[in-house]
């Protein structure tokens, strides 16, 4: 048998080192493909158009990780979408006042849609009329693609076929940098990442941005973490694009609940425990009305309802509280994951009367998917928990009878 396993994993490693090697011989031909359409582009520039697109450089950084990479993607980029890309200087960290007398601030400053604008239609005028009345002409496409909650072996095949594809990818914040290793190197790359407080860009600007790279013939990846129709904004971006005239193809992705229920060992639905599942967000205001909150109360207690809560960090604690209020079971199961299927995954349960305190006392930070339903005790993890609990309580209660016992006066 181990003999066996020895020879299996030998197969298995020697086939992924092909694997790798064809992808990467793939790789470097289609850099070659590219070197060579660049060089007839410029050729027939001629020298005024190649050296105002020289001229044209990345003067910021994006996020750290892709300072390099972003750079390399500018300049290798087509004039059509070069320009757009040295706006990567938005996302610079600066000083106070442009110098920086008061040191380097974490703050980071977008600029204007309209400057980045303007850069993007000067530049793609440089490719000539008749490149841009074709562009124009259309058909444009948008593709939302969900790259699943965070594990890069949970991504689907077309998604990142069109990573590999995609002239300009948009991104959030959510995305991780292995997931954007499978984006080709010539890409142009564009942050539009949100957090709590900071928006680099608009919903609005997004739109905006989405519409003018896909109407200059770009093929453009808008990468959004999780589903794109699941709490991920993707239906406002559709409905923008389609009152346009562009075409929206949507790529679902794993969203979190499935994905970091799935990863634990929870099913969210169950014979007996939960026939039933609901997805809120944290994140809505006037979400949790008085009325929503009592009838989520009911829906656990009396219709073995497993609720999930999105982006419910700062929430929880109001929630639990009013959960409570309106006749939920304190006992009820529950369990808050931050960074759900990643490698640094953090998980705290608890019953709902004190998993805020236990999350609190973790300090668990964003991204954390919140879920409460009695199908968290099928988690292998929090039986153990359990078993150890019980087991330190049953150790706490003999030390006190042996207390006791010592202290009886001998006959």
């Amino acid at each position: 048998l181990s003999c066996s396993l020895a020879v299996s994993r030998g197969a298995a490693r020697a086939r992924a080192q092909a694997s790798k090697r064809e992808r990467e011989d793939g790789e470097k031909e289609g850099r070659a493909r590219m070197r060579v359409r660049l060089a007839a582009r410029a050729r027939r520039a001629g020298p005024a158009e190649t050296a105002a697109a020289a001229a044209t450089t990345t003067s910021g950084r994006g996020p750290p990780r892709l300072l390099e990479a972003t750079t390399r993607h500018h300049q290798r980029r087509s004039p059509a979408c070069q320009g757009l890309h040295s706006k990567h200087s938005d996302h610079v960290k600066r000083g106070e006042g442009e110098g920086g007398a008061g040191g380097e601030s974490t703050a980071l400053h977008p600029g204007t849609l309209e400057d980045f604008l303007r850069r993007f239609e000067a530049q793609a005028g440089a490719d000539g009329a008749d490149a841009a009345a074709k562009a124009k002409a259309g058909p444009h496409l948008v593709h939302l693609v969900g790259t699943g909650p965070g594990d890069p072996e949970l991504l689907t095949m077309k998604a990142v076929r069109l990573m590999r594809e995609a002239d300009v990818v948009l991104y959030d914040r959510l995305i991780s940098s292995e997931i954007l290793d499978f984006v080709n190197e010539n890409c142009l790359m564009v942050y539009v990442g949100k957090e709590r407080g900071l928006h680099t860009r608009s919903q609005t600007e997004i739109h905006e941005l989405l519409y003018r790279f896909c109407t200059s013939g770009c093929t453009v990846v808008r990468l959004k973490g999780g589903d794109p129709y699941v709490f991920g904004r993707g239906g406002e971006e559709l409905e923008y694009l389609q009152e346009r005239g562009v075409e929206v193809k949507c790529v679902p992705g794993i969203t979190a609940a499935s994905g970091i229920a799935s990863a634990l060992g929870i099913p969210l639905t169950h014979r007996g425990i939960a026939d039933n599942v609901q997805f809120i967000t944290g994140h809505l205001r006037g979400e949790f009305t008085e009325s929503a909150l009592r009838d989520l109360a009911r829906k656990v207690a009396y219709e073995n309802t497993t609720i999930v809560v999105y982006m419910g960090l700062n929430s929880l604690p109001s929630m639990s509280k009013e959960l409570l209020a309106n006749g939920m079971d304190p006992d009820t199961a529950a369990c808050a994951v931050e960074r759900g299927t990643m490698k640094d995954q953090r998980t705290v349960f608890g019953s709902l009367k004190d998993l805020s305190a236990r999350v609190e006392a973790a300090e668990l930070q964003s991204p954390t998917l919140i879920l409460v339903g009695n199908v968290v005790t099928l988690c292998p993890a929090w039986q153990e928990e359990e078993a150890a609990l019980a087991s330190d309580a049953g150790r706490s209660r003999e030390g006190e009878e042996e207390g006791r016992r010592n202290k009886e006066p001998v006959a």
